[in-house]
């Protein structure tokens, strides 16, 4: 399939502040796609890179096949977007400004942006000035959404939103893609992200760290909790690789493992001095935590020279 977003080798420095460093990856239709990171990832800049509100330093992105460095004005038109801090007229009412943004679309925008503004709760009489946090967010969103375009950019969509509309609107973004359209959005909230993406790509100081479907992410990791008989005990050496590693106490160790083979397993339960390993799929925060962490680093170290706490 063709995908409707695509970076390629793209770039974005401020100063001496390199804030997207070589991301490549691509969106496919018809799924939710989450860039998770936390604050200061780069996930904005990477989404206003491709809607042709930043120019990147190098590299090439496309959304909807148009480029984002040439096109960004079509681009914007024919994909909604709804940026981390979305600018509203104040002096205008709720109705008003979905009146307004018509005159962009066609005639089913505005019954469309009524329905979804009902949908919020949203009194159309009301000035958008008048409105708290999360009501100006969801005005936002039923603009972004009033068009039913093929592609949804949201950056940090449920900021402001309280629980059960947050609840609401993720369960719209399924239904979305559902339908054959593309939601892709950022987020630094994982339980928000584990619910409703597809795909998920983890980015930590503008690197690109893992890019997969959830499910593929999941099932290529598993997460072991050692016990040894004494703290004395060591590790046999693996071949797999180690993502994280860190002691539970004197005898007892836990580490995240990437494609583990079954002979591995074995061999560390048949190891001297191991009791018990038990083994667990490990949550999206688990993964998430186990890539960004400096602690990580440690997974370049050979197996057999880490030990438990002491």
């Amino acid at each position: 399939m063709t995908p409707l977003v695509k970076l390629d080798d793209v770039s974005k420095q401020y100063g001496r502040t390199l804030a997207v460093d070589q991301l490549s990856l691509e969106v496919p239709p018809g799924v939710v796609f989450a860039l998770l990171g936390e604050n200061g990832a780069g996930k904005s800049t990477t989404l206003r890179m491709l809607m042709g509100l930043e120019q990147p330093t190098r590299g090439k992105s496309t959304v909807l096949g148009l480029d984002s460095a040439r096109q960004g004005a079509e681009i914007r038109r024919r994909c909604g977007y709804l940026p981390e801090l979305p600018v509203l007229y104040d002096w205008m009412k709720v109705g008003e400004i979905g009146w307004f943004t018509a005159g962009f679309y066609d005639d089913q925008f505005l019954p469309r942006f009524h329905q979804l503004a009902a949908s919020f709760e949203l009194p159309l009489e009301k000035k958008i000035g008048a409105l708290s946090k999360g009501g100006r967010a969801k005005v936002a969103l039923s603009l972004a959404m009033a068009h039913e375009p093929q592609l949804l950019i949201l950056d940090e969509p449920t900021s402001g939103l309280d629980t059960l509309v947050r609840r609401q609107f993720l369960e719209s973004m399924v239904d979305v893609a559902a339908t054959g359209r593309t939601v892709l959005l950022s987020s630094h909230q994982i339980g928000e992200v584990e619910r409703v993406a597809d795909y998920i790509a983890v980015l930590h100081a503008g690197k690109l760290l893992a890019c997969d479907t959830l499910e593929n992410l999941k099932s290529q990791h598993e997460r072991w909790v050692i016990t040894f008989a004494s703290h004395e005990a060591s590790l046999p050496e693996l071949t797999a690789r180690i993502v994280s590693h860190e002691g539970l106490g004197s005898r007892r160790q836990q580490m995240l493992v990437q494609r583990p083979g079954p002979e591995e397993l074995w061999r560390l339960r048949d190891h001297p001095g191991v009791l018990e390993v038990e083994v667990h799929t490990p949550s999206l925060e688990e993964l998430f935590v186990a890539l960004i962490k400096p602690a990580g680093q440690v997974a370049d170290r050979p197996a057999h020279d880490r030990t438990g706490s002491r």
